[in-house]
């Protein structure tokens, strides 16, 4: 980013028949947002118009063909997709999820050549948008293939301290089970404990690991993939310097509110850490892909076809996952200063009477 302009915040329209323009609009409805970005929506400048006008929200917007045009203080609504769209509320539709990928497509473009800072993605719904150029089980797995430069990406649901990753997304409750491996489990503690220093700035992130069977397999009568998966992959990393502790049956860890202790919390699978996490943050609940390149949210909720055009979905969750997005590129920006010119290293030489302070020349 130069350091002569506000961050450049995408945004990604989702599935136009669902409620991410209503919570578009109504999030930079408060002037003060455009204090803190600048935001560029990826879309139709014609179906926003129409969602503004069937709800009546005041929000007032720029309409640009490019990234370049933006403007500062203006909400500006980029043309991505067919000016012809057809909106039909509160039902999938091929053509919606065409729109959305189209979208999609464009603002990774656009982060590719460095047009916008950071990503933020309105609800999809993962059927319609499956076609030719698309066919993950959602967002995370698509723009981890598209940007992810090799590297792999950790769902991360959150609001405030409260953090929730998960070692398997989007997989078949049949299919969790095998999934869960001890190169898995590490692999997803690593990226869970480097985005917690380098993303959320916690010097010693401290991780709740979460067991897969029901009371932590209770000694091998429900299960062994504790003592024979999970435990020993927390020992490397342990090894590692990572802070793991576990591992935990989720019901009774949720019940007594342990996570309170924790800077963040690793399930197994989706719904063991989502459904608590949704019952307690659904609201201001923030989705975060950690471990790639690119800094993506996205509202913790979805396309909420069953209030799409009533003008009552709240815009807290889309609003916290802009800030989210904000917080974390800018805690990247000063890790990277801060690692880009390390101290030399510091030692004390005692050869007579007196300690002397030396500095380590060698390069590592």
């Amino acid at each position: 980013m130069e350091n002569n302009r506000k961050i450049r915040v995408g945004i990604t329209h989702g599935d136009i028949n669902g409620v991410g323009y209503e919570v578009i609009l109504k999030a930079f409805s408060v002037p003060t947002m455009f204090e803190l970005c600048t935001p560029i929506v990826y879309g139709s400048p014609k179906v926003a118009a129409y969602h503004r006008k069937a709800m009546d929200i005041p929000t007032n917007f720029s309409i640009i063909n490019q990234a370049e045009e933006a403007q500062d203080g203006r909400l500006n609504v980029l043309t991505c997709t067919d000016d012809e769209l057809k909106v039909e509320l509160g039902r999938p539709s091929q053509e919606a999820g065409k729109a959305a990928l189209d979208a999609l497509e464009r603002a990774l473009a656009d982060y590719a050549h460095g047009q916008i800072d950071v990503l933020v993605t309105a609800p999809i719904n993962k059927h319609t948008i499956q076609s030719e150029g698309f066919h993950f089980p959602g967002h995370t797995e698509y723009i981890e293939e598209r940007v992810g430069d090799g590297n792999k990406s950790l769902m991360i649901l959150l609001k405030d301290d409260f953090r929730v990753a998960l070692v398997t997304g989007h997989l078949p409750v049949k299919d969790i089970a095998p999934a869960i491996t001890k190169e898995r489990v590490m692999e997803k503690l690593g990226i869970f404990h480097q985005s917690l220093k380098r993303d959320f700035n916690i010097d010693s992130p401290r991780i709740a690991v979460f067991a897969l069977n029901p009371h932590a397999g209770d000694n091998g009568l429900l299960g062994t993939e504790e003592t024979e998966v999970i435990v020993p992959a927390m020992k490397e990393m342990q090894e590692k310097g990572v802070l793991c502790f576990g591992p935990y049956p989720a019901d009774g860890f949720m019940g007594s509110r342990q996570f309170v202790h924790f800077d963040g919390i690793l399930a197994m699978y989706h719904d063991q850490g989502l459904a608590p996490f949704k019952a307690l943050a659904m609201d201001e609940g923030v989705n975060y892909t950690a471990g790639l390149p690119i800094v993506r949210t996205s509202p913790a909720h979805g396309t909420a076809y069953d209030i799409a055009g009533q003008g009552v979905a709240l815009e807290d969750s889309f609003r916290q996952a802009i800030y989210t997005a904000l917080d974390v590129y800018r805690n990247r920006v000063v890790d990277m200063e801060i690692h880009a010119r390390p101290l030399r290293k510091q030692y004390y030489e005692k050869r007579d009477d007196s300690d002397k302070l030396k500095l380590d020349t060698i390069d590592e």
